[in-house]
């Protein structure tokens, strides 16, 4: 027998049983070793951070991912998946300060560097059972077992090989330079990561006024950064740049012309000059906190000047800025630096000492006021980076010293390497990520954190240096205990973290090498993936390099600037490769009206919740089936129910009605296989269509069009199987008798539900195996013990002619339904005529589907017409604005005559084409511009066009009509009850009803055809009660009571 579902399916308990099922049989493990290795796909897992819990992206992004992977297995595939857990970082420190108190990177150093790695050691796990819980819950297919961990010493150890070898390339180096830094953490920020943090702020607009020395003469600079100007050292003019000295409100001051605008009242030009002018000219010190080392305050040039904003004068202060720093090397500027590396001012400034960069804006800006330093201050809202793991913490652009990897090198080969890469959609690779290559800039490394991988470079006093590349190497090395030297070699146990990494010593040539205390940006660790996961080159170096790069990657759009230019980045470097082949990006899933869904909104979704009340194929269903992954997801629950009611809810219903017809027929697909030629054509046309739809299916799933391969499937299920095929086919399976027509019927629809099953199992894999096992499990149709565990054949059968043929019956069927529910008539109502208008080539395939057309639409008769004409009654109008200029005193005249045109010349202009007529005894042309054609309906019709098809609907009603109608009201009723009485579908039964006289003649004049359809043994009419089950109805204002019995 097969499974008979309840009337109120509980998703989640069937997910739960199935989750057991695979369990139980190891069909994950079966889904990979079942599959050959000469057929493999690589997948690579992006690392999250496990102390963290999981959200509703985390959804997406891991559907996006298993769909895939579980597609290309059911395609033969062997792919191999492995968990990976990201354990490094700021997103581990801050968790962990939060919980021990700390409020400074100050505090470790004194808390014990020791137990503050310890205790990040212990955090990175913190939500790894929660995580675990939702991997397996929403049936993420992963390898969890032999996840790679990012702070193990085997995955450091491949980090370092790559750190070496990038090294010895040349590529790794240490300067000094301007580098964007997080205040809150004290540590530099990559240019990926300051790309994560950028978001608009309102800043100061500050115009101020620096008095030239000797001189009553001042020059007008514009920042966004008061907080600068402490640091002041100099002043960049354009060299060809054109300055004025003006006289304004009873000074003079001086500012490129392009912008005299800034000025704010009237003013008199007194002199017009070139900025190469002004070059070597000194000022005085704006504000005199810190005395200057070297000679300063004067006049440089630089081609860096615009005059697009501001004054067309920069302020110089090189410790905050790359073109600062770079014209102050040029020019022998000293650098005033009076912030410390946590944003606040020291000593050097005791008017602001301790108070937060961007929090003294206020207190400088209240001082050059009463200074008569302040021009004017306005207010601009801009885009600034913020530091990418903190709330509201502004980036510091900071001097420093800092470790780089020369990416700007390999600029171009990456650039390259980009072309090679499918990325969907296509213009985030050639867009936001091409762009992101174009603009590269060298990869800020090194970080000033305690919990990361550290770099391995140690130097001598002197500046020499060298990197290490492996533990074996690492063990070349000695640490101190007291004054004796222990080799590491010797060590019982190495960990590649601080503390003792940096207690780890080297001597060659009479020189000590002492490690450099820096560690790694964390991108780095997890773009190191697809080799660090193995422990390349130290194991599975073949097994690596035989799978590698990876055929799929999946991510949100926010990882262009993070993981996929790591692994890009690296790769090229390493290895002159692309890292992936192909790349699915996601974007944001917004709340239902468009906000970011954030715990302070109150607009965030728990996955767990929406696991538990829908179930996790109802929330992938729809993440995917709502709009293409790359498109923000505006997420409504309402919206997840109404997909899973029409789209699972159908499905199931499909197979319920298959499951109790084949029940009761016994039906086991164990008689021979009719063939496809010899089953009805209805039959031949759904096979048809299923092959289609599974070849165009393919096709999307292979350009990861997830979302198109998706809606295929839900119309197909919905429109052609649920909604075309089952209903014509009912009459076949309630038919008595098994014969070779209803035994291609069960044949057929076990076909489409079997095929179904395989397309959908990538997306919902739950409901997909449910519906498998419930129906190989009884069959043995086929071989595979699970779905996922089948494979996709090649549709061989397709009849395309009869497609187009259906495709054109339905077109009117659908158009026709939509005019009878605008007019009220249901469709249960007969009439007389339908006539449709069609072109010619698709004449005779509408003439084959007549009986269709009719019997879907419960109309008498079609009538098909080459053209509308005798359907809508057409005339011409003229279009004056055309025939004015072109005929001129003619006009009223060939006006009156364009009026009076004969059927024929109109249908002529309807379609596109001019005609002549006669003016005065001279022929004239009338073009389709110069007319517009009307258009009016045959009285008693009703008339609608739509894409090549026009259809006429006669609506008169005669008393036969309405008999008939009342009839079959009648019927839906009867079956209305038995379905509430609880008969089964075969149970014969008796009727006895009452009604108002309209209604007993339209029950008595259609009495057989009630019996039929109703498998009725008799209808009787009588007022009395007898015993059965009984009910009152209202039919089109007619009074009814009907009672059923089983007999």
């Amino acid at each position: 027998m097969f499974k008979h579902n309840p009337e109120k399916i509980s998703y989640p308990q069937i997910e739960q049983q199935i989750s057991e099922f695979w369990k139980k049989h190891n069909i994950f493990e079966k889904s990979i070793t079942e599959r050959s290795e000469e057929k493999s796909y690589t997948f690579y897992e992006g690392p999250p951070t496990a102390n963290g819990k999981p959200g509703i992206h985390h959804v997406m992004a891991r559907s996006l991912k298993d769909i895939i992977c579980r597609y290309k297995t059911l395609r033969g595939f062997q792919v191999h998946r492995k968990a990976g857990w990201d354990t490094h970082g700021l997103p581990v420190e801050i968790e962990v300060e939060k919980t021990l108190g700390i409020k400074s990177k100050d505090q470790i150093p004194a808390f014990g560097v020791d137990k503050y790695n310890a205790a990040c050691r212990e955090s990175v796990f913190t939500y790894k059972d929660l995580w675990e819980k939702m991997t397996e819950r929403m049936g993420y297919w992963i390898n969890l077992d032999d996840a790679y961990i990012t702070c193990t010493n085997e995955y450091i150890e491949s980090v370092w090989w790559s750190l070496k070898t990038l090294f010895e390339k040349g590529l790794i180096y240490k300067d000094y330079k301007i580098v964007p830094q997080c205040p809150r953490s004290e540590t530099v920020l990559s240019s990926h990561e300051l790309a994560l943090g950028y978001k608009m702020t309102k800043d100061p607009s500050v115009y101020a006024l620096f008095r030239m020395k000797e001189s009553e003469d001042y020059i007008l600079v514009w920042t966004t950064t008061p907080w600068t100007l402490i640091s002041n050292v100099a002043l960049a003019f354009g060299s060809n740049v054109d300055y004025v000295k003006v006289l304004h409100k009873e000074k003079k001051i001086i500012l490129a012309k392009a912008r005299l605008s800034v000025l704010d009242g009237e003013y008199e030009i007194l002199e017009e000059f070139k900025g190469a002018s002004m070059e070597h000219k000194e000022y005085e010190q704006l504000l005199p906190y810190i005395p200057a080392q070297k000679k300063a305050f004067y006049i440089v040039l630089g081609d860096f000047v615009s005059t697009e904003d501001g004054t067309g004068i920069v302020h110089i202060a090189p410790a905050f800025g790359a073109d600062d720093y770079e014209i102050s090397k040029k020019y022998g500027l000293p650098m005033m630096q009076p912030v410390r590396s946590n944003g606040t001012f020291n000593h050097e400034v005791p008017d602001f000492e301790g108070v937060f960069f961007k929090d003294a804006d206020s207190g400088i800006l209240k001082k050059m006021k009463a200074e008569g330093k302040l021009y004017k201050k306005e207010t601009i809202e801009h885009s600034y980076p913020f530091s990418w793991r903190f709330d509201d913490v502004p980036v510091l652009y900071y001097a420093r010293e800092s470790w780089f990897i020369r990416t700007t090198s390999v600029a171009d080969r990456m650039v390259e390497l980009n072309a090679t890469i499918n990325w969907y959609p296509p213009e985030t690779g050639s867009g936001r990520f091409g762009n992101w290559l174009g603009e590269n800039k060298d990869w800020a490394l090194s970080r000033d954190r305690f919990w990361a991988t550290p770099l391995p470079i140690w130097l001598s006093e002197d500046g020499d240096m060298f990197a290490v590349g492996s533990i074996e190497e690492l063990k070349q090395g000695f640490i101190y205990e007291g004054d004796k030297k222990i080799p590491v070699s010797e060590v019982q146990e190495i960990d590649l973290h601080k503390p003792f990494i940096d207690k780890v010593f080297f001597e060659k040539n009479g020189k000590i090498y002492k490690r450099t205390p820096e560690l790694i940006d964390v991108w780095y660790d997890s773009g190191a993936m697809p080799f660090a996961q193995y422990h390349y080159p130290f194991e599975n170096k073949e097994w690596f390099e035989a799978n590698f790069p990876a055929d799929y990657i999946s991510e949100g759009i926010d990882q262009t600037r993070g993981w996929f230019y790591t692994l890009h980045a690296i790769s090229t470097m390493l290895f002159d490769k692309v890292a992936y082949r192909n790349v699915l990006v996601n974007d944001l899933i917004l709340d239902k009206d468009g906000r970011k869904m954030s715990k302070s909104k109150g607009n965030t979704v728990d996955p767990f919740m929406l696991f538990d009340k829908y179930g996790a194929d109802a929330t992938r269903w729809y993440l995917i089936i709502n709009s293409p992954p790359w498109k923000p997801t505006l997420f409504n629950e309402e919206d997840l129910a109404e997909n899973q009611r029409k789209f699972f809810g159908t499905l199931m219903n499909t197979y319920s009605f298959f499951a109790m017809y084949a029940n009761i027929d016994k039906f086991t697909f164990a008689e021979e296989l009719i063939p496809y030629e010899q089953r009805p054509e209805t039959d031949r046309w759904i096979i048809s269509k299923l092959n289609t739809v599974t070849a165009e299916y393919l096709r999307l799933m292979d350009e990861y069009d997830i979302t198109k391969a998706a809606r295929l499937v839900s119309n197909f299920t919905i429109d052609q199987v649920s909604n075309w095929y089952v209903r014509r086919s009912r009459r076949r399976f309630w038919k008595s008798e098994m014969n070779q027509n209803k035994l291609a019927a069960y044949q057929t629809l076990y076909e489409v539900l079997e095929r179904i099953t395989k397309l959908i199992a990538p997306i919902t894999p739950f409901i997909a195996e449910d519906i498998y096992q419930s129906l190989n499990s009884i069959t043995k149709h086929e071989k595979y013990e699970s779905v996922h565990l089948a494979l996709f054949e090649q549709p061989e059968y397709f009849d395309l002619a009869l497609e187009e043929k259906m495709e054109t019956a339905q077109q009117v069927v659908s158009m026709t339904r939509g005019m009878r529910a605008k007019l009220n008539l249901k469709i249960r109502q007969p009439l007389r005529k339908l006539m449709v208008a069609v072109d010619p080539s698709k004449a005779d395939a509408l003439r084959t589907m007549e009986e269709v057309v009719l019997e879907e639409l419960n109309i008498k008769e079609l009538q098909i017409l080459s053209d509308d004409s005798g359907i809508v009654s057409k005339s011409a109008k003229p279009n004056f604005k055309a025939i004015g200029p072109k005929f001129g005193k003619q006009v009223n005249q060939v006006a009156g005559m364009i009026k009076e045109l004969p059927a024929d010349q109109v249908a002529k202009l309807d379609k596109g084409e001019s005609i002549e007529i006669l003016l005065n005894g001279a022929a004239i042309t009338v073009t389709p511009a110069d007319v517009e054609i009307i258009s009016s309906d045959i009285k008693g019709w009703s008339v609608e066009s739509d894409n090549g098809v026009t259809v006429a609907l006669d609506t008169e009603l005669t008393e036969e009509l309405i008999a008939e109608g009342l009839s079959r009201e009648f019927v839906n009723r009867v079956q209305n009850m038995r379905k509430d009485a609880g008969f089964e579908v075969t149970d014969r039964i008796r009727i006895i009803y009452t009604a108002d006289e309209q209604l007993v003649k339209a029950v008595e004049q259609f009495k057989e055809n009630i019996a039929s359809e109703t498998l009725a043994a008799e209808v009787l009419q009588s007022a009395e009660a007898n015993g059965g089950y009984r009910q009152s109805w209202v039919i089109d204002k007619l009074n009814t009571e009907i009672e059923i019995h089983r007999i």
